[in-house]
């Protein structure tokens, strides 16, 4: 039997198989002996010991599509991050952070800024100008009054993406919303797993429809990616990556060096100057962790 591992904790593995529901389970020990960790979002080979209670072993991890570091999990087809466009105000360098973890570690994102009923056609254009050029698709919602929820759902539908944001943002009317249609199914998996004891420090993964899951990711400030030093940081800017050919010195930082490609662009305001900000921002604070 073939299901994904949804989450797991303490050893224990938590499988949802379409039609049948969740299986708690432990890892056979040949993955131990192969050194594989299971992780959420791997799809995986489980043997049944217990029909009733729901039991079994994972037996085999199917090969994965990616693997990422932070959050550690498998096979995340996109990332859907989630902020408020009002109150508070967007975090523009926490927003960078994330796209450009998610840039270094090759998985596609869509913004999402939610509570769009609180701000006007006007400031809505301004955040579409700051992202849009990078190359990011960015959708403005509403839980409260579920507008454009339906394409959301629509656009995650056949995914298995990781949903992040910071607190206050109305994240988890979101994931609510999304999952209305499967309350029963979510409340089943959340007596089974304890969803919300730990919904800080682990990651999991939702079913919201057919092969559709979103994942609710804990945590995303920190920039100390296992090999990402401050000289990627500007491949993972897509915007810059047209006009660094223009730059005069090869291995150009764009924020010190004279006939910069990058730094002609934002003055000629090709590139959003508050993506350059955070990008000089990111940049020192790489140099420093690398440093000490």
């Amino acid at each position: 039997m073939q299901g994904k591992i949804v989450k797991g904790i303490a050893g224990f593995y938590y499988v949802y198989v379409e039609g049948a529901g969740i299986y708690e389970c432990k890892a056979k020990g040949a993955l131990r002996n192969q050194r594989l960790k299971p992780l959420v979002g791997d799809m995986a080979e489980i043997s049944i010991l217990d029909e009733e209670k729901k039991l079994g072993n994972v037996d085999k991890i199917l090969p994965r599509t990616n693997e990422l570091i932070r959050p550690a999990v498998a096979n995340i087809d996109m990332a859907l991050v989630i902020f408020a466009a009002q109150k508070p105000q967007p975090n523009f360098n926490l927003l960078d952070r994330f796209l450009c973890m998610m840039e270094f570690q090759h998985v596609p994102v869509t913004i999402c800024f939610n509570k769009l009923d609180l701000i006007s056609e006007e400031e809505q254009e301004e955040l579409r100008k700051i992202y849009e050029p990078a190359g990011y698709p960015v959708i403005f919602t509403s839980a409260m009054e579920q507008y454009q929820i339906p394409e959301l759902k629509a656009l995650l539908a056949g995914k298995t993406t990781a949903v992040a944001g910071p607190s206050g943002v109305g994240k988890s009317s979101l994931i609510n919303a999304l999952q209305d249609n499967i309350r029963m199914e979510t409340g089943q998996i959340s007596t089974k797993i304890e969803r919300g004891k730990h919904t800080t420090r682990h990651s999991e993964l939702i079913p919201i429809s057919e092969h559709t899951f979103i994942m609710d990711t804990p945590g995303f400030s920190s920039m100390d990616v296992p090999g990402f030093e401050k000289e990627d940081l500007w491949t993972c800017y897509p915007e810059f990556v047209e006009y660094e050919p223009f730059c005069r010195f090869q291995g150009c930082s764009h924020i010190h060096e004279p006939d910069c490609g990058v730094k002609n662009a934002l003055e000629a305001g090709k590139i959003s100057k508050i993506r350059y900000e955070n990008y000089v921002l990111l940049y020192e604070e790489l140099k420093y962790i690398r440093k000490y």
